[in-house]
This record gives structure tokens, C-alpha cells and sequence, in this order.
């Protein structure tokens, strides 16, 4: 298969595991280019894609605006606070005022979940989700799925725990369709509070003990507990969340066995993991950050290519 199944990105939910091997055959090339001297290839000369971000980002808008730019397309960014959606305009005005401009692809995050799909019925553009709310987060599932293929060589096999909030996380929901469609196992662990009681629909295993799941992982992926979507407290105290749930290196080298560590950021540094387990050599936080401008580079060229017979 040289072509995506979809015409835009918009959950994990919605792309086969060819989709997802594709991707990743095309990030390879593209993690080759963005380590030579000259980054920048003029693969999408022709594309113009506006950076829609109606909540706050850092390292996904910035890592999408690079990818785009690597690819030299041409790039509007826009800020929802400094827009006219605080004014009243609705999502789909909004975007069809932008692509009135002749843009061909959004990038956008949202805080609603199923506003990328609620926006791909409405606009004629290819969409891809930067994060929708509590739901899905795509391309983060797909650059963790990559580090995990890029440090152990497969991900097929391979046991995956997903420790932290559970609850309100969509990098979570989006790591275990990701996971699951290349043949991982995988795990979920948290205080009961912070895990959805649907989560066993979705063939996870759950544990509440963090030495019992990491002695059962190959790889740990450390969430943050999601502080802006708390409408209640889910735990007594943010000091015995870090007794029970925070990842140090003294558990860490009480393990029989040596463990991938991830982290999609942003990181609270001795909270869910201390800086001697983010900054060692089992860590692959940083790789992650630089993998993401690849897979991104990936999903954009081949969305862009699907555009192609319709222009």
C-alpha cells in the first residue's frame, strides 16, 4: 500500500495497522532527511496549512509547524484567543473564512472531543487532530508507537503499561488503539479514581499496584495528572499520589529487569516521575520529541498526497 486508507487523521480509531506501517516507512525516510545538514526538503512547495490551536500547545504546535515547514509548505498559525471565535464565530466559520484563503490542510487541537470529525463533514480540507479534548491525540500514539519500534525494534509482542490519569488523557485512549492494532499488550495503571470504568471494553489489563505493572512491562509510558480537566479531587493529595505513582530510580532499580521509559510531555518533574528516571539512559523522552517531527512530516505528505487528484 503507498497510499493512506483515509483522507484525514483524525483518531487511531479510524486507520488500519497498514495505515500505521506506512507512516512509519515514510518516517524513517524523513528522520534520515531532518538529520543531514540541509532539514528541508520541497516536497510540499504547493500546500498551504493553517495551524488551528484553541487550546494551549507547546511542544505538538511547535513540533507540526517545523514538520511543515521542513516540508516547506506554507503556514498560517492561528490562536483561538486572539480570534474572532471571542466574538462568537463558530468552529465552522471560522474555518471556512481560513480556507477561503485557499489553505489545503488543518492542523488543529480543540478542546472538544469530535471536533476534528465534526469539522471533516463540514469544510473541504484534509483535517488532522492535534488533540480533541479528553478523546484522542493520534500523532502522539504514532511518534510513541515509533520510539518504541525505534529503541526495541518491534512493537508487535511487546507489553505496554500507561501509568496516570487515565481518565482524562487522550494520548491513553489513543496508545491503546495505536498498541493494539501492531499486536502489543497492554496495561493501565492509577488510582481507581483516575481509571474509566469502560476501560475493559478495550481488552487493557488494569492494575492499581505500580511495582506489580512495572514488573510486568517492557515499557512504561508516564502520564501527568491532567490538573486543567480535574472538576473534583480524585486523590487525597498530590504527596501521596507521588508515594504511590511516581516512577523513581530506586523502583526502578528494584526491578529484575530493565524498562523503556516514556513520557509525552509536558513533564512534572517529581511528580509522576522524578529527573534521574526522565534523564537516564532508559529514557526515551527526548527521542520521542525528535521522532514527532518526523511522524508528523509522515502524516502530513501523505495526507497532502491524497489532496493531489483534486487539484
Amino acid at each position: 500500500m503507498s497510499q493512506l486508507s483515509v483522507n484525514h487523521l483524525l483518531g487511531i480509531k479510524y486507520i488500519t495497522e497498514a495505515d500505521i506501517q506506512l507512516i512509519f516507512q515514510t518516517a524513517d525516510h524523513f528522520k534520515e532527511v531532518i538529520n543531514r545538514p540541509i532539514k528541508k526538503v520541497p516536497s510540499l512547495r504547493d500546500i498551504t496549512i493553517a495551524n488551528l490551536f484553541f487550546e494551549n500547545s507547546t511542544r505538538t504546535r511547535l513540533s507540526f509547524e517545523l514538520a511543515e515547514k521542513r516540508l516547506s509548505a506554507d503556514v498560517i498559525n492561528f490562536s483561538a484567543s486572539q480570534s474572532s471565535v471571542t466574538k462568537g464565530e463558530t468552529l465552522v466559520d471560522t474555518v471556512n473564512n481560513i480556507l477561503s484563503m485557499k489553505v489545503d490542510m488543518v492542523v488543529m487541537r480543540h478542546p472538544n472531543p469530535g471536533a476534528g470529525v465534526f469539522l471533516s463533514q463540514h469544510v473541504k480540507a484534509a483535517i488532522v487532530n492535534a488533540g480533541d479534548g479528553a478523546h484522542e491525540h493520534p500523532t502522539q500514539a504514532l511518534l510513541d508507537s515509533y520510539s518504541i519500534r525505534e529503541r526495541l525494534g518491534d512493537v508487535a509482542g511487546k507489553k505496554v503499561v500507561i501509568v496516570g490519569d487515565i481518565l482524562h488523557s487522550r494520548v491513553a485512549l489513543s496508545n491503546i488503539f495505536a498498541l493494539h492494532k501492531q499486536g502489543a499488550e497492554v496495561m493501565v495503571c492509577g488510582p481507581q479514581t483516575l481509571i474509566p470504568k469502560y476501560i475493559h471494553t478495550l481488552g487493557v489489563k488494569v492494575e492499581t499496584n505500580l511495582r506489580k505493572a512495572l514488573n510486568w512491562c517492557d515499557v512504561a509510558n508516564m502520564l501527568r495528572i491532567q490538573n486543567e480537566r480535574l472538576d473534583i479531587s480524585y486523590f487525597p493529595s498530590t504527596r501521596e499520589y507521588v508515594q504511590q505513582y511516581g516512577l523513581t530510580m530506586e523502583l526502578l532499580k528494584s526491578l529484575d529487569k530493565e524498562i523503556l521509559i516514556m513520557h509525552p510531555g509536558p513533564i512534572n518533574r517529581g511528580v509522576e516521575i522524578t529527573s534521574e528516571v526522565a534523564d537516564s539512559p532508559q529514557s526515551v523522552i527526548l527521542q520521542q520529541v525528535e521522532n514527532g517531527v518526523a511522524i508528523r512530516m509522515a502524516v502530513i505528505y501523505l495526507l497532502a498526497e491524497k489532496l493531489q487528484p483534486q487539484a
